[in-house]
């Protein structure tokens, strides 16, 4: 897998060794079903350090461009290694529209990606991301700060 990026001090990382272990045997087998039916798959985000995400969630605010988390530092589960963001790839082109056969295909990962445990934000009543999944073992954010981690582990 793809090792982090470090741009200007902030980590935004693709690589799966970043993400917490219960989650990573998870998007695992979500990357090996997604193979098995056919569906290549890239993955654009991992763990996020503070600072990325203090970037991302500048961006439509206090800096330019469109606005594609409501999460503070802190505040996204990918801060702390348990989500990722995806795109699937079609002739090696991502295919970010969730429309028409492109929403056939969202669809189809979303439903890849909970058979094997992970939550899929494109089910979610507010903001939802088509793009991002997340195995937090029922565990809230703040539980998360706390040290907590998914299958009773304390950082």
């Amino acid at each position: 897998m793809t090792v982090a990026a470090t741009i200007g001090g902030m980590v935004n990382s693709r690589s799966l060794s970043d993400l917490l272990p219960p989650a990573r045997a998870r998007v695992q087998a979500f990357l090996d079903a997604c193979s098995k039916a056919g569906i290549d798959i890239l993955i654009t985000s991992t763990y996020r350090d503070q600072e990325a995400q203090a970037a991302l969630f500048a961006q439509g605010r206090t800096a330019p461009g469109k606005r594609v988390t409501n999460a503070k530092p802190g505040q996204s589960f990918h801060n702390w290694r348990v989500a990722i963001d995806v795109v699937p790839l079609r002739a090696g082109k991502p295919v970010w529209g969730t429309t028409g056969p492109d929403g056939v295909l969202w669809e189809r990962i979303g439903k890849i990606g909970e058979s094997v445990g992970l939550e899929w934000a494109g089910r979610w009543d507010t903001f939802r991301e088509f793009a991002h999944f997340q195995y937090t073992g029922g565990l809230s954010l703040a539980q998360l700060a706390q040290g907590l981690q998914p299958g009773g582990a304390v950082a």
